[in-house]
């Protein structure tokens, strides 16, 4: 969080199959998988350029002391460059967003719960795609560091940003309050 990349807008991909595209794809990929993460911008990694990868695992690990975290399975392994995104719903759903550009934190967000997205796939070609729920979340969340926008600032309350480490008193505090 800072650095210049991650405050502008991003530039078209205009040769998505170019070497150096296919590369960078393979990079990211990479980085994304080793840091754990749902998702990944070419921003985050100083590259402004409007391709993001993202997926959706069954399970994955937020740490030992939290256990397992599940997600649906509607996300593949995606690659998306020059993304439009078309809200399908009035239904906001609020959640709990991290990000590898503010790491250690986390962050009550509410997002539009059904989307359409299109873009080019890894190959060049173009695509088109409906989600819902976390898929949704993470189209949305990566397409925003596109745009120069970090999850802080879609949040309504800044009180609900939070140390990961301290999430436990959020999650004592909302079943206390059931």
């Amino acid at each position: 969080m800072g650095h210049p990349v991650l405050k502008t807008p991003a530039k078209p991909v205009d040769s998505p199959v170019s070497p150096e595209i296919q590369r960078l794809i393979g990079d990211m990929v990479a980085t994304m998988i080793d840091a754990n993460g749902a998702g990944l911008a070419a921003p985050q990694v100083h590259v402004p350029l409007q391709l993001v990868i993202f997926q959706a695992p069954d399970t994955r690990s937020t740490g030992p002391e939290d256990g397992e975290e599940r997600f649906d399975l509607t996300a593949p392994l995606t690659v998306l460059m020059n993304p439009v995104i078309e809200i399908l719903g009035d239904e906001i759903e609020p959640g709990w967003e991290g990000c590898l550009s503010v790491p250690g934190m986390r962050g009550y967000v509410s997002r539009p719960n059904h989307i359409r997205y299109s873009g080019l796939n890894e190959k060049g070609e173009a695509f088109s795609r409906e989600a819902r729920g976390f898929h949704a979340r993470v189209v949305q969340h990566e397409c925003d560091h596109l745009d120069g926008i970090l999850y802080p600032q879609r949040m309504d309350d800044l009180s609900e940003l939070v140390f990961e480490s301290e999430m436990r008193y959020h999650e004592e505090n909302a079943e206390a309050a059931e």
